[in-house]
């Protein structure tokens, strides 16, 4: 018998059982069918898939970007411009991201100047200041 079980799927791209399932169930992933009621078995294209998958996530991808993305790869009609548009679109949402988390981290520097650590919480100006937004 031909292909990998899902353990070895898993193992083999990196991820677990249940992150497999998970985008079967999305329909990111074809389920294969059961040889004669036995085990599936997942092919080398699977694997690529899965790898794929999970190459887009770990750069942030959502998992419907993740889908238009390979919907890109199957569609003849689809350029490198396209593929380009969308990653574009994802740097730029990172940016934003970014910019936010600078400012979130500033304000808690901000708040941590204001407080030396001793006295009781109930008078604590980072508590005071977060009720006063």
């Amino acid at each position: 018998m031909s292909g990998l079980t899902i353990g070895q799927l898993a193992v083999s791209a990196g991820v677990n059982v249940e992150t497999i399932r998970f985008y079967e169930r999305k329909g990111l992933l074809k389920q294969p069918e059961r040889e004669g009621g036995r085990i599936r078995r997942y092919s080398p294209e699977a694997r690529r898939r899965l790898t794929f998958i999970r190459g887009a996530r770990d750069l942030g991808f959502t998992l419907q970007e993740v889908g238009e993305l390979l919907s890109l790869r199957q569609d003849p009609k689809a350029t490198r411009s396209d593929v380009r548009t969308r990653t574009m679109a994802k740097l730029e949402d990172v940016d934003r991201r970014i910019e936010f988390l600078e400012d979130v981290r500033s304000s808690l520097k901000t708040l941590l100047k204001q407080c030396d650590g001793s006295g009781p919480a109930s008078n604590c100006p980072i508590l005071d200041s977060l009720e006063s937004q």
